[in-house]
């Protein structure tokens, strides 16, 4: 890892947060989000704040902004000193001066942040027009050189075009080149790369450690992504329930983290570099209500090593090299360990498959705004062909728009497929009666990726679990009761919760609830579409834990969709890998990551970053050039031809069809 900058003359930090308190005032009490945090970054350097959702990460960083919500959000106390001055001694006038010019931020959702009604042009010129005081043809030569600087091709047309005409990493590629308009001494990239695939966010998150280093911007970037830290931090403060529990270098806090907090991020992560193992080591239990705090240390509701001195409250101290912990016994913590191999949940089918797609197409038709109108056909599904056997796990994964979703709704019936068969225990679902339909849905069930948009909101838990209990298998009301209870105890809720709201619960337990829901009709195959990816590192551990344990012990079979490639190596058997609608790969697990034939499935394994700074700095990661296509106008030949690295003018002229290159692992790449 390159060493963090140092500027002359700039041996203190350039931005200091000193003992920050926050408070939100809400109708049911005082929330203290930040309650006593100190960080500090130097010129040059990358900072990163990780934690779960609601400790204070984002927060800590509004403050610095002076951007929190008012009179509900205010400050109570403590100081944030940005080159020496404190921000919050500042006029309303004078902090609107520096924000933009010396200190730029970069927030989660660029759609949000950029105004649907005005040109990029024109977002881009009005910081540089305010702050800089660029004439129109100054500030238009300045915005053209933002976008080339960030990526941008064809930045002249660019400039007229609006944020709806991008695509997701373009939009935050623009939100970047906003944030260095004014030559800033400090960017704040709060969740930068979320919504992103992870080759946009390899291409994102490398152009923003690329610029730091060239010129010598300050970087402190919010997340949750462990691999994001390891890759591009130099250092790390982990947040729990609005304090700091552990802060160093990065490669201190990977290697010997001191907080049971830390430890316990660090072994709930799947590793892509790593064969599976047992189950990830999660973090049980939710973090307290920041409405009244308990009294001594925060984690101690859920740390395994809690002792009678964990009543006391530990403050943050210095163990050595540059780190420090705010626990009792940080000298005496144990190392992240790799989990022990184990076969469960390795359950493999022999014999009849129980889902058959064969030749599945779908295609959409979209159309045209203009003068002419029209249609234009969308191939979201073009020949696509796989099997899973009982109690097995499929992985699909690809880029957004790959038509991994598609495929899982056509799977469902939710779809009718334009072309191809889905054989399901030997029966065609596209030509099955309506009525024989409905009665084998009872053996297909899905997990949807947001279970808040999939439970009504007006329903209980337990009404919205014994909802199919009674209508589909005849449950009366105490025989549905029973069942409910016993299906929260699968899923490791509390038998209470069933009289709860999905408002009353957390992101984790709304998905246990969307688990318990598709166990209730006791189904052969579930497709879980994104099941995963809207929670926090330590929930997710405890999800994948639970959809591991329940196919080894009921043998269910899964189409597993998702982008993160660490838990698709984790959870499933074999995996397909689509790109725009094709089928680009199909292996088993260990093979397709230990060697990847087709140059797309490389393209991701080498995005996807690893949670350890040691094997980061090893790797020589290389992110996938360009965007996805759009499939309104697919590439003729091979679809992947226009970003692959090998590719030759044969790649533009025929579709390579998906053939056996090795024994048991297929390729669609006439190059191979």
């Amino acid at each position: 890892m390159t060493p963090p900058k140092r500027l002359a003359g700039e041996e203190q930090p350039l931005l200091s947060v000193e003992d920050l308190r926050v408070e939100f005032a809400t109708s049911r009490g005082v929330v203290r989000a930040v309650d006593g945090v100190s960080w500090s970054v130097r010129a040059g350097e990358t900072l990163a704040l990780v934690g779960e959702s609601g400790c204070g990460k984002s927060v800590s960083a509004l403050a610095v902004m002076r951007l929190l919500a008012k009179p509900v959000g205010r400050v109570t106390g403590g100081r944030i000193l940005f080159q020496g001055r404190d921000l919050l001694a500042l006029s309303e006038s004078e902090m609107r001066a520096r924000r933009g010019r010396e200190i730029a931020m970069i927030f989660q959702e660029p759609m949000t942040s950029l105004n649907p009604v005005l040109t990029i042009g024109t977002q881009l010129a009005e910081p540089l027009q305010i702050h800089l005081g660029m004439s129109d043809a100054q500030a238009r030569a300045r915005s053209v050189e933002l976008l080339g600087l960030v990526g941008i091709a064809d930045a002249e047309r660019r400039l007229g075009q609006y944020p709806h005409q991008f695509s997701g990493g373009m939009r935050q590629r623009v939100m970047i080149a906003i944030g260095l308009a004014c030559n800033p001494r400090l960017i704040i990239a709060d969740e930068p790369t979320t919504a992103l695939d992870v080759t946009i966010q390899a291409q994102i998150l490398e152009l923003m450690k690329d610029l730091s280093r060239r010129l010598g911007i300050t970087l402190v970037i919010i997340t949750h992504n462990l691999g994001v830290v390891a890759r591009y931090a130099d250092r790390v403060a982990v947040m729990y329930a609005g304090r700091i529990a552990e802060e160093g270098p990065a490669e201190r806090v990977f290697a010997t983290p001191r907080h049971p907090y830390t430890v316990g991020l660090l072994r709930s992560v799947p590793r892509l570099d790593r064969a599976r193992g047992g189950m990830l080591e999660t973090i049980e239990g939710l973090p307290p209500n920041l409405l009244a705090p308990p009294s001594g240390c925060r984690f101690a509701p859920r740390c395994r090593w809690r002792q009678a001195a964990c009543d006391a409250d530990p403050v943050l101290r210095p163990i050595g090299d540059g780190q420090s912990a705010a626990c009792h016994f940080a000298e005496a913590m144990p190392p992240p360990a790799e989990p022990a191999s184990t076969e469960a949940g390795a359950m493999r089918h022999v014999g009849q498959p129980l889902l058959t797609v064969k030749g599945l197409k779908k295609h959409f038709h979209v159309p045209l705004r203009g003068f002419f109108g029209g249609t234009a056909t969308v191939k979201a599904a073009d020949d696509v062909s796989f099997t899973i056997g009982r109690g097995e796990t499929l992985g699909l994964v690809g880029e957004s728009g790959c038509g991994k979703t598609t495929v899982g709704r056509v799977v469902l019936q939710l779809e009718k497929a334009t072309g191809g068969a889905i054989l399901f225990d030997g029966e065609d679902l596209a030509t099955v009666s309506a009525r024989r339909m409905k009665a084998l849905r009872t053996r297909i069930q899905v997990i949807f990726q947001d279970p808040f948009s999939s439970l009504n909101p007006r329903m209980t838990v337990g009404g919205t679990i014994a909802e199919p209990l009674r209508k589909r298998r005849g449950f009366g009301r105490a025989a549905a009761q029973d069942r409910v209870a016993e299906l929260l105890d699968q899923v490791g809720l509390l038998r209470d919760m069933a009289d709860r709201y999905p408002h009353q619960l957390s992101g984790g337990q709304r998905q246990r609830v969307g688990i318990a829901r598709a166990l209730a009709m006791e189904p052969d195959f579930i497709v879980c579409d994104e099941p995963v990816s809207a929670l926090d590192v330590s929930i997710q551990g405890q999800i994948v834990n639970l959809l591991a344990g329940l196919q080894a012990r009921l043998g269910i079979a899964y189409l597993f969709i998702a982008h993160d490639l660490a838990v698709v190596r984790h959870l499933s058997h074999r995996i397909v890998v689509m790109y725009l609608g094709r089928v680009m790969e199909v292996a088993d697990r260990d093979t397709l990551y230990a060697a990847p034939l087709h140059p797309y499935t490389k393209a991701l394994l080498d995005a996807a970053p690893i949670p350890d700074p040691a094997v980061e700095r090893a790797r020589a990661p290389r992110a996938l050039k360009g965007e996805l296509p759009s499939p309104l106008a697919p590439p003729t030949g091979c679809v992947f031809h226009t970003r692959c690295p090998i590719a030759g003018p044969e790649c533009r002229a025929e579709v390579p069809s998906l053939r056996e290159v090795r024994p048991s692992h297929m390729a669609a790449c006439i190059k191979l």
